[in-house]
């Protein structure tokens, strides 16, 4: 699922959200069902840079097509996120 920039734009509104961390990520899954999401903390990523960052979250853009499950800096090859945490 190649993400667009109207999709990016979609999933930093859900996230921006006053709803609990929680429920912001179950809405992600719930509007984007074809995405992987993998919630984490922030310190997890060490210094890899984030796609987008909200105040509460760092965002990263991964690439599931092959074997290995590796950070993509390009949205039309994104198959999933990764929403790191800030604490």
């Amino acid at each position: 699922m190649a993400l667009t920039t109207e999709a990016l734009e979609e999933i930093r509104t859900l996230l921006e959200s006053d709803a609990p961390a929680t429920d912001r990520c179950a809405g992600v899954r719930k509007s984007f069902p074809g995405l992987s999401l993998t919630r984490c903390d922030a310190s997890d990523m060490g210094p890899e840079v984030p796609a987008f960052e909200t105040a509460e979250f760092c965002v990263y853009l991964i690439d599931t097509s092959e074997h290995c499950v590796r950070l993509t800096g390009d949205p039309a090859g994104a198959t999933g996120l990764i929403v790191a945490q800030k604490r």
